[in-house]
Parts: C-alpha cells; structure tokens; sequence
C-alpha cells in the first residue's frame, strides 16, 4: 500500500526541470531540457540541495513574469490615459463639421442614431450572455420573454429586407469588380503589346520632346484664384516652356478676391514680361462660373482666334520643357483629335500617409482607367488641367458652360457627343502637388463626386438623344456615370458601413467572408499594381478607401438630387512645393526685380504673407466619422460575442480607421 500522499511526491518528481540564468535580473532566461528518464528522475530527487535550489529559481522566475506582466499593464493604461487625454485635448479644441450642409446634418443625425441604437443592443446582448450564465432568480422568465420577443421581430421583420438589400449591394459590388478586373486586363493588354498613341504621319520622335518642323499657335492658360503658395512656380514652369515664342502666348487668369495675391501675381507676370516671356495677366472684375466662368471669359477675347490650340495648366501644375513638343504633334493629320491629356506625377506624393494613399488611387486612374478607356474607346474624362485641346472642338462642342464645378467632365462628354477623340499619353508626365491635408482632399473629393452626378443629370437627355453608337450610350450612360461615379460610393457606404454592422445585430441575415475579405483584397491588390512601391500600405490602403465612402457618398447624393452643396466650390489648399528639377531651373535663370513704385505696397504684401505663414495649425473632429466608428467598434464587440474571426478583425481595424480620421489624425492639419 503506497503511503499517504504518495502521488503528491510523484507528480513533484515528474515535472520538466528549468535552468534559470540569473546573472542580471534584467535579462533572465530559461531553457527548456529534455524530458528525463526514471533513473535520471530518482537521482535527481535524491540531490535535495539541487532541487531546492532549481525551485527558487523557478519562483525567480515567476515573480520576474509578474513583474514583467505588471509593467505592461501599467504601461498600457499609461498609454490608453494618454491617449483618451489627446482625444479630449482634440475635441475641446478642434472645430467640428457640424455646421454644413442640411444633407450632411441629417447623415450626421442618422448615424449618431443608428450608433445609439447599436449601443443598446450591445448591452441588450451582454445581458443576455450573462443571465444565461448565472440565471439570477425572478428575472430569468421576463428577460426570456424578452429576448425571444426580440428574436421572433429579427427573424419575422429586420433580416429579410436586410438580406435582400445586402443581397443586392453584393451583386452591385461584383458588377464594379469585374469592371475594375476587366479594366487591370486591358492595362496588361496594352503593357504586353506595347500599345501606344502614334502619330498619323508616322513621324516625330516623341520621347526626346523633338517636334519637328511643326510648331502650330498653342494659347497657354494658367486659371488660379487665391493660390499664393503656387503662383511663382506654375508661372516659372509654363514660361520655361520649349516652344518659339512667336507661336505662344500666355494668359494668367486671376480670380483672386484678395487685394494682396493680386498684387503679388501682377509682379510676377511682370518679370517674365521683362525677361521677354510673351505673357499676359487678366483679372475678372465679376466672379462667376468659377473655374469654367474664367476660362470661358479668356476664350472670348479676340486674339484667341489666331491660336489652334490650347493648353490649360491649374495653378501647381509644372509641365516639363519639352511638354508641348510630347503632346501637340499629335493632332498633326488627325482632325478627328479633340484632346490630348498628359499623366499627373506628385511632387509630394511620400510626404505622409494621406498623400501616399492618394497616389495609390490617382496611380490606378492614369495608368489603367485613362490609358485603357483613350486606348479602346478613344474617350475618357479630361482632368481639367495638363491637357491641349483643339479650340475647334471647344467651340463645336458649346465652350465652357458655368452648370457644373465638373466642367472638365462636361466639356470632355459634349466633345464625345460631337464625334471627336480623345488621347491619353501615360508616357508624358506633368508634376503637381496632392492635398497634404485631410480637410482639402475631403473638399476636393466631394467636389469630384458630387459634380459627376450634377452633370448626368444634365446630359443624360442630350446622351440618348444623339447619334452615336449604342455601344459608346451604354458606356457612358452605365460605366462613365452610373457604375463608376454612382455605384461604387453607394455600395461602399451602404455594403461595409451600414449593412455589415447590422448583421451583427441581426444574425439572421448574412454577409458572406469573401465579400468582407477576399473580394476587397483582391481589389486593392489590383488598385496598387499601378504603384508597387505602395504595397506595404495594402491594408491601410483599403480600409481608408471604405473611410472616404461616407463624404463620397454624402456628395454623390448631393449632386444627384441637387441639393445644398452640391455647387460648392472650394478651392484645394496648395503647400506650394515644388520638384529639385525645378528649383534648380528656377535659380539658373532668375529673373531681374523691377523696382518702381508699386514697391512699398509689395513690402507690405511679403511681410504680410510672412505673418500668415505663421498662422497657427488646427485640426478639425469630423462628427459623422466619429459616429460610423463608434457604430463599428460595437459592432465588433457584438461580432466577438458571436464569434465571427473575420467580421470581428474588419469591423475593428474599419472603426479604428474611421477613429482616426474622425479626430483629424491622418495628414497635415490645417492652418
């Protein structure tokens, strides 16, 4: 008969011995040996000494990972007080967007009252989860009643509806990815065959920026208002332009209110006027239309008429020397040509996240949507900016008409409806600046979306009505405007914003894993192909696109129904930075400084624009991003309780993301 207590003994002996370093008790280690055999046991037990010993070193070893456990803990809190402190510092002291337009308040309201309404629930389920552990006495009856009660309204009246809506938001997301897909394989097409735009004679050498013989009257315009961080680069570029200055004549079209960025452009054309440049400088004494009421106003000057053709540069765009001799040789022998756009480069496309993000997206829009779209259909949407157009096909196609802030879009589709053709050079590059802050991109990008919608309204009757092909209506009508500018923020709004959460509340309806992961993966992998060196910002990347569907959809809504903002013009806040290229061409020739006696006003003017340099920065809270991110992180919370992996991880990195933009922390602030 074993002795009492017998099996406590040899569970001690059968234990994996530890050795315990304890040189410095800051950097302890402990290795695993091999599992002993029984005679190594029985004479390891009889050496007490040793053993006692070994013990003490595994309690070292104990209290040392206690120690260490209780550091980062506190560390962490230290972190989280940190952090909750800067959030509250950022709230007290940011200014909200809650004074827009009514359609953004009732968005706003809307979520804040979805949001609320998830909370509940949550806690609904939390409860739920605990009285089925611990079944309390006398509240167990009424809470099952309560809750089947619940469960019955889910299955009977929420997940239908919910099911078929996200049902057809997967159908219209599958549409849109096998348009993108269709659009990649083209790009590869045009990659794997060497697909580029020849000239109809056969004739220049284009990459040396040789032009030949042919050197037609090119009008250069440079539109700009209230821009006094990019004047002096836009107007050094386009005044470095190769081309005879006999044949070229440009306009500065000013329509800036401000008294002191008049004063500062006057004197900038006013040196390159004295360094020989052929230049002029032309302010609108009334304000309308915007961009398109500006150019209209210059093309109705009577000089126009002796030019052929027209290149239009926005204020922080810098076109190389050789850019006109890349791009007007093209129209030589081809009559039907109307338009030849040029691919943006950023100057600042590595200042931080958001710019990086950015080119991400605009890298994808050149190289696959524009080159694939000019390749195969000879149409795409101009840029608004480092493009040459026929005036002939300006003036056939209506001119620039004041209806839309997208009248680069407008034009471009009048000109289509007209029969001319478009050409997209992805080999000709001209740099420009991305907005560094996320208020600027998140004006420019309503603008972008609102317009389009704005504007198919407007042309849909003209679109039907005309005599091109049905192929080339259902382009525009279906892939132009209503896929890619309607579609496409709708559903990821509604899909991954409003649909998903919901399904964690209500179980009954679901939301397939590879519409949540694999599908948007593959999508963003797709988007960034265009920018390899972009790969490592492939989540980021993703999850910041599903951010911006919120002002992307609160845009395409405004313009299509035209409501409040949807003409809302605001001109996207410039750093003025310039590429090495062009400062290094900018000291070279460095014009000489007229003094005369406008000059202790432009004392005033530069010191001035020193003291707003300094203009202290602030950040602003963005009240429907803080709500979409309240919403998904309880979201997350009741997806964890149901435990669902992938739902789980997306709704908690997708909430962090929207955190983040909510409380201005992704780009530069804003002065």
């Amino acid at each position: 008969m074993s002795p009492p207590f017998s099996w406590w003994t040899e569970e001690t002996h059968r234990g994996t011995p530890v050795v315990v370093k304890m040189e410095n008790p800051n950097n302890w280690s402990m290795r695993e040996l091999h599992t002993l055999s029984d005679d190594e046991v029985l004479n390891f037990s009889k050496t007490k000494n040793h053993r006692n010993k070994n013990a003490k070193q595994l309690t070292w070893v104990l209290l040392l990972k206690a120690h260490k456990a209780a550091g980062c803990l506190t560390s962490i809190a230290a972190a989280l007080l940190t952090f909750s402190s800067a959030i509250r510092q950022r709230i007290s002291s940011g200014r909200t967007d809650t004074k827009n337009s009514h359609t953004t308040l009732k968005l706003y309201i809307f979520l804040k009252v979805f949001a609320f309404l998830a909370a509940l629930l949550l806690g609904f389920e939390i409860i739920a989860c605990v009285c089925t552990l611990i079944r309390p006495f006398g509240v167990k009856g009424v809470f099952d009643l309560a809750y089947s009660s619940w469960v019955s309204i889910r299955v009977d009246y929420l997940a239908p509806p919910l099911q078929f809506l996200s049902n057809a938001c997967v159908v219209l997301f599958i549409v849109q990815s096998v348009d993108r897909l269709v659009l990649s394989l083209g790009c590869f097409w045009i990659k794997f065959r060497n697909i580029k735009p020849v000239l109809s004679d056969g004739g220049n050498d284009l990459e040396s920026g040789n032009g030949g013989d042919y050197f037609p009257m090119v009008l250069v315009q440079i539109p700009m208002c209230n821009e006094k961080e990019v004047y002096q680069q836009s107007i050094a570029a386009v005044c470095n332009l190769d081309w005879p200055k006999s044949n070229l004549l440009i306009q500065v079209l000013d329509d800036s209110d401000d008294p002191t960025t008049q004063l500062l452009i006057k004197e900038e054309v006013h040196k390159w006027q004295e360094e020989g440049a052929n230049i002029l400088y032309r302010h609108r004494v009334i304000r309308e239309g915007y961009k398109a009421g500006n150019l209209k106003s210059a093309m109705n000057c009577s000089y126009v008429k002796e030019y052929e053709f027209v290149a239009i540069f926005d204020a922080d765009f810098q076109p190389t020397p050789e850019f006109l001799k890349k791009t007007v040789p093209h129209f030589k022998g081809n009559e039907e040509l109307g338009l030849v756009q040029a691919r943006w480069s950023f100057v600042n496309k590595d200042e931080n996240l958001l710019t990086r993000l950015q080119n991400i997206n605009l890298a994808f829009h050149f190289e696959v949507e524009q080159q694939v779209n000019g390749t195969f259909l000879n149409f795409f949407g101009f840029n608004g900016t480092a493009g040459v157009w026929r005036i002939k096909a300006l003036e056939e196609s209506g001119g620039w008409l004041e209806r839309t802030t997208v009248e680069d879009m407008d034009i471009a589709v009048r000109a289509h409806l007209h029969g001319w053709k478009f050409i997209f050079l992805n080999d000709v590059e001209c740099q420009c600046e991305l907005p560094e802050s996320y208020e600027a991109y998140r004006k420019q990008q309503h603008r972008w979306h609102s317009g389009p919608m704005h504007l198919f309204r407007l042309c849909l009757p003209d679109i039907i009505r005309s005599k091109i092909s049905i192929w080339k209506k259902f382009n525009m009508i279906f892939l132009f405007f209503l896929l890619r500018k309607l579609i496409l923020p709708f559903y990821s709004f509604t899909l991954f914003c409003i649909i998903l959460p919901m399904t964690m509340f209500v179980p009954e309806a679901t939301l397939p894993a590879w519409v949540v992961c694999y599908i948007p993966a593959t999508m963003s992998f797709l988007n960034i192909l265009p920018a390899p060196k972009s790969f490592p910002f492939i989540v980021p990347y993703l999850l910041f696109e599903n951010t911006m569907s919120v002002t992307k959809f609160n845009a395409m809504i405004s313009g299509l129904f035209q409501l409040g903002s949807a003409y809302e013009w605001v001109v996207t806040k410039k750093s003025g930075r310039s590429s090495e290229s062009d400062l290094i061409s900018l000291v070279e020739k460095e014009p000489v400084l007229q003094r005369g006696n406008s000059m202790p006003d432009l004392d005033e003017v530069r010191a001035e624009k020193k003291k707003t340099s300094k203009r202290k920065k602030h950040n602003r809270i963005y009240t429907k991003e803080l709500a979409l991110a309240f919403l998904l992180l309880t979201a997350s919370a009741r997806s964890l309780l149901s435990a669902q992996g992938i739902h789980f991880y997306f709704l908690l990195f997708q909430g962090v993301s929207f955190l983040l933009v909510g409380l201005d922390l992704i780009g530069e602030q804003i002065a």
